[in-house]
């Protein structure tokens, strides 16, 4: 029982920390942005960190509620963290460099791309429930990026704007662009693959 509470305290506290990086991160975020709060919410790696602060919020503080329990998923957080992995990965390999930074859009930028994917993988490797995965659930998980795929497509379409060179119809066309969500696809699903085989 002692070592229960001792582990559900050290939940409680590392989900704290996780949580506050998250809200202050996107807080300050939306604080240095200069465009339009829409545009805010159209990148992917501010949607997945607000993904990180929802749920862990509800999660850890409100988790009796119908929010919080959905939140407790395994299979929730689960695609929370491979959400959030992709975020580090794409941003530090492929767009890290393209935009010059400083000062306190440098730290937050970090905060975004670098902190929040550690934190949050850590948390889920070391608290997340592990609840065997089926084929199902990568079917689920690729709602919400094929969604956020849709909605940046036509709104880019509409606004002439898109968040990422890579979904940038304007610049590089509709078949660059295809092979670009392709290639993310399927990364996608070869992550859900190696979690569903582990």
């Amino acid at each position: 029982m002692h070592i229960l509470n001792k582990r559900s305290k050290s939940k409680v506290l590392c989900a704290s920390i996780v949580v506050f990086f998250a809200w202050l991160a996107i807080l300050l975020q939306l604080y240095l942005t200069e465009g339009s709060v829409l545009n805010f919410f159209s990148y992917f790696t501010i949607l997945c960190n607000f993904l990180i602060a929802l749920s862990l919020t509800f999660s850890t503080f409100m988790s009796k509620t119908s929010a919080g329990i959905f939140f407790s998923s395994g299979s929730v957080q689960t695609a929370t963290a491979l959400y959030i992995f992709i975020v580090g990965l794409v941003y530090n390999l492929v767009l890290r460099g393209l935009w010059v930074l400083t000062g306190w859009q440098l730290v937050v930028d970090n905060m975004l791309h670098v902190v929040s994917p550690i934190l949050y993988i850590l948390y889920w490797l070391i608290f997340s429930p592990k609840e065997k995965l089926n084929w199902k659930n990568g079917i689920y998980w690729t709602i919400f990026p094929l969604c956020y795929l849709i909605y940046s497509l036509i709104r880019g379409a509409i606004v002439n704007w898109y968040p990422y060179p890579f979904l940038n119809v304007g610049n590089i066309g509709y078949e660059k662009v295809f092979i670009n969500v392709f290639a993310m696809f399927f990364f996608v699903f070869y992550c859900w693959f190696v979690l569903y085989c582990s």
